[in-house]
């Protein structure tokens, strides 16, 4: 809004006397932003709005007639509403002239300005209600695959006894309610870490570490999630789940590699291509390799820095760091024995290496998943928003963004065992003992 305003007052100097304009332009001191409030409308029929959900326009909800909503000034053909955590359209010329037959009910509890404390998930064409009452009026619907923030829950008492769990939600600026039986509460978002990937009967040497995974296992994996409606993340998605700034899918995950392995660009590269499925490549910069190197199954080798540019239409290059991914002589991560200022230029070099690739460096992922206090204060004094840890779990609302979960998925898991740990079941699926390429 703020931008379309702007813009109103180039093109309105544009036809101003030169010296008036310039002026007007330079002169201000009493220039005050107009907030320009949304206002009341209902369509003249249930009508179905767009929102962009993880980067992607897709239709998100349909509105039920003679309901009021509140939206925006037009801008071209739609008006904008409020619509989760960021806005739906629809078509101005489905709106009626007329006020709502139906208004919203005040907000008399000012739920309408409490904080999003977590995220439903729709498997299905969801009704929401006008109150907590499911013999009530429904005043809109939701659309399958959608996380959808929370404003509240409460259990209600019915006239026999019975209690019904609810939610609260702010759509198109208007409180709305959904039976928690109709839903999922969100589990979180599945980070999958990979580092080395092999054909089954070519892995001599990496069998005994949980990191190397087998081409076959990875295939089948990237597979399911594509066949199963899986949208891969950006870490810039899942920034925005954490500061509830941006819509997502309800069957989402984010993918990650660490080190930047020549296996990857040989193996994973095309699967991830072909199914148009993205990932952060989090890239040991310091081993960054001038000239490709000659493929051997048998040693842990690097991209090359054409290798790398090669995969930018599919991987973001983040930092894995420059010369820290190193262990100590009692087999520690030897960030643990370094001072935060050191950490801090170790991180920068490494971002300032990378930036000839992606130069917003955002990202990190810990050497060996190590970190403690001084390392996430270097992230943040290096000028990072996210790091990654290999601590087992999902990313949830509330989660420090210096020290985030991911998970393994390991080449010996069945696929219904992965199926699980990328889901939003309630039983966590995490593998232990995770040992390492060193």
């Amino acid at each position: 809004m703020v931008k379309r305003l702007l813009l109103l007052c180039v093109l309105f100097t544009n036809y101003l006397p030169q010296s008036l304009a310039s002026e007007i332009n330079n002169n201000t001191e009493d220039w005050k932003l107009a907030d320009i409030p949304p206002t009341l409308v209902q369509t003249r029929q249930d009508e179905i709005i767009f929102s962009s959900v993880a980067g992607k326009m897709r239709a998100v909800a349909q509105l039920n007639r003679d309901h009021g909503f509140f939206a925006y000034t037009p801008a071209g053909d739609y008006r904008a509403m409020q619509f989760g955590n960021d806005y739906a359209f629809v078509k101005a010329t489905t709106l009626a002239s007329q006020s709502p037959r139906y208004i919203p009910d005040v907000d008399r509890l000012n739920d309408l300005q409490k904080p999003i404390y977590d995220y439903l998930i729709t498997t299905e064409k969801t009704p929401v209600y006008r109150s907590t009452d499911v013999n009530g009026q429904q005043i809109a619907s939701l659309w399958e695959n959608l996380r959808y923030p929370i404003l509240a829950r409460m259990i209600k008492t019915d006239k026999v006894g019975g209690k019904v769990a609810w939610l609260t939600i702010r759509l198109g600026d208007r409180l709305g309610y959904i039976r928690l039986d109709d839903v999922m509460l969100d589990k979180g978002i599945p980070i999958l870490t990979y580092h080395h990937i092999l054909k089954d009967g070519e892995n001599k040497l990496f069998r005994h570490t949980s990191t190397t995974t087998s081409l076959e296992a990875f295939s089948e994996q990237m597979n399911y999630l594509k066949q199963a409606g899986y949208q891969t993340l950006s870490l810039d998605d899942v920034a925005n789940y954490l500061n509830k700034s941006a819509n997502l899918p309800g069957k989402a995950v984010a993918l990650t590699f660490d080190d930047g392995l020549k296996s990857v660009y040989r193996y994973a590269l095309p699967i991830l291509r072909h199914n148009q499925q993205q990932a952060t490549l989090f890239v040991i910069s310091s081993r960054v390799k001038t000239q490709p190197q000659k493929w051997s199954a048998d040693a842990l080798q690097f991209m090359s820095k054409q290798e790398i540019k090669n995969s930018q239409d599919v991987f973001n290059i983040q930092s894995h760091t420059h010369f820290l991914h190193r262990l100590d002589n009692h087999n520690s991560p030897i960030i643990f024995s370094r001072k935060e200022h050191t950490i801090m230029l170790d991180f920068k070099r490494s971002m300032k290496v990378l930036s000839q690739f992606e130069p917003d460096q955002r990202y990190l992922a810990y050497p060996f998943g190590g970190y403690n206090r001084s390392a996430m204060d270097a992230a943040k004094e290096a000028g990072l928003y996210l790091a990654v840890t290999t601590i087992q779990g999902k990313v949830k609302v509330g989660d420090n963004p210096f020290a985030l979960k991911r998970l393994y998925a390991l080449r010996t898991d069945p696929l219904d065992k992965f199926s699980q740990m990328v889901g939003n079941s309630e039983q966590g699926v995490i593998n232990q003992n995770i040992i390492i390429d060193k």
